[in-house]
């Protein structure tokens, strides 16, 4: 199984990139640039990135108490997928943490790309606000 990790300081409180993380139907303003839209209605969200391609991602976890959130994609090409993005405090703001683990292996080469585009659209989001 591949896992994809990343963590990016962010120049923002925790209360406000919490604020944004949690809000699930927002990843399109969060991750603009890497996503062209976002659809959310009961807990599942449909997603479109800059490149045309749609997934559907269904909100496992929202913990309020760790400001962390998993989800899993229920359609295209995983046959596994598991993810969660997370908000830490740290001294200057926050930490984002993105962990993405998936079958097959393979997809790392057209996930990783995307995952580290998302984690640059959402440094530039989260600290222009």
């Amino acid at each position: 199984m591949a896992t994809i990790y990343r963590e990016v300081e962010v120049n923002c409180s925790l209360d406000k990139a919490w604020g944004e993380l949690r809000d699930f139907g927002n990843a399109a303003r969060l991750f603009a640039g890497v996503l062209v839209d976002c659809k959310e209605a009961s807990g599942q969200r449909t997603v479109t990135f800059n490149n045309g391609y749609v997934v559907q991602e269904q909100l496992v976890t929202l913990d309020e108490e760790t400001c962390r959130l998993a989800y899993t994609v229920i359609n295209g090409d995983f046959t596994h997928h598991s993810a969660s993005m997370q908000m830490l405090p740290t001294a200057e703001g926050v930490k984002f943490v993105w962990i993405s683990d998936f079958l097959p292996d393979e997809a790392t080469q057209s996930v990783e790309p995307l995952v580290e585009a998302g984690c640059q659209a959402i440094k530039r989001f989260l600290q222009s606000l």
